[in-house]
């Protein structure tokens, strides 16, 4: 018996698409050379102009593909000295009647002047990135921008908040090194890797931890800053089951008449699947978090999920938290607080 209430099964991948993540990628290729003005104009190419984005806090929001490069890309560029970006996983799929593509990965270099407010290390950086587009006849038409900015902090030794028990720091992309799929793949594989992964979230919060069977036992979930990330589906537990009580009705909130939380797309393709929502989660804060007394506050999780299956387990999952933006709901300005 499902513990969660019944909602929409995953999408899967189309010959759509395909089409569009090559698209997609073509914006992607624009990064090679970091010269801004191609990186823009690739951007306008591929973004409608009154394209919606929402992305991490600080930046919160911007418009189409010059909002896509001066809010979010160029300061990062401008930061870091020599930037780069490192795709690790493109993927896409179709979702209720809406196409989407999405990749994961890094942008990395030297980190010498002011970025989003925080001050510079004098050091190579990484800052994590998930991007998630909804596509309409070849041109992105909204998108969600995730940026592992508490990821950074961390990796700084600037983090004010408690640190979590798991390892914090860069992690890898896929073991197998094929998380950029370009082509079409199998309609049955990507059903298939939806399913189980469906199967397992529909499972959370479970009092028996329901989900487990879903996974390996030697998984891998590299989560979001100020969360950690953990090797082993028991290491995985130890940390799943409290976070879930930690926030009182942990899920979209349906039951609490609460509308607007859950999932915006989610997808399977081939042995991937993702997901992603704008919030995606929601609940009240009745225990302790990342050092923070219990508040009573009702909070919203911006949330974004990868997954890679394998002979009908879950294998790996790379699991992205706008922690920064959920820092500041609970009274907590990290960025504000870094160096006092």
């Amino acid at each position: 018996m499902n513990v969660r209430p019944a909602r929409p099964p995953m999408g899967i991948a189309t010959e759509n698409t395909a089409q569009n993540k090559r698209i997609y990628k073509r914006l992607l290729d624009s990064f090679d050379g970091v010269a801004m003005s191609t990186i823009k104009q690739a951007a306008q190419a591929a973004f409608e102009p009154s394209a919606q984005i929402d992305a991490a806090h600080p930046i919160n929001e911007a418009v189409g593909g010059d909002g896509y490069v001066d809010e979010i890309i160029a300061p990062m560029a401008h930061s870091l000295r020599n930037f780069q970006r490192r795709n690790d996983i493109l993927i896409g799929g179709e979702y209720q009647g809406q196409e989407w593509v999405t990749s994961m990965g890094y942008f990395c270099g030297h980190f010498t002047e002011s970025m989003f407010g925080i001050a510079p290390s004098q050091r190579m950086a990484f800052v994590r990135f998930g991007e998630f587009h909804r596509m309409e006849y070849g041109k992105i038409v909204a998108s969600q921008v995730f940026l592992g900015l508490a990821e950074l902090i961390i990796a700084m030794g600037r983090w004010p908040l408690a640190q979590s028990s798991g390892y914090e720091g860069l992690v890898p992309g896929p073991d197998t090194h094929d998380g950029i799929v370009l082509n079409s793949t199998v309609v049955e594989k990507s059903r298939a890797s939806g399913d189980l992964v469906e199967a397992m979230l529909m499972q959370l919060t479970s009092p028996d931890a329901g989900w487990r069977k879903y996974w390996h036992d030697d998984m891998f979930w590299y989560g979001p800053g100020g969360f950690g990330s953990y090797v082993s589906v028991n290491a995985f537990q130890a940390f799943q089951v409290p976070f879930e009580q930690t926030f009182e009705g942990w899920g979209d909130g349906r039951s609490d008449g609460i509308e607007g939380v859950g999932v915006d797309c989610k997808a399977g393709d081939g042995d991937y699947a993702f997901l992603s929502g704008w919030p995606a989660i929601t609940g009240v804060h009745v225990k302790p978090f990342m050092g923070i007394q219990p508040t009573g506050k009702r909070i919203y999780m911006r949330d974004c999920d990868w997954w890679r299956c394998k002979d009908g387990k879950i294998v790996e999952n790379w699991c992205m938290v706008d922690t920064l933006h959920l820092a500041n709901q609970l009274g907590r300005d990290v960025i504000a607080e870094i160096d006092l």
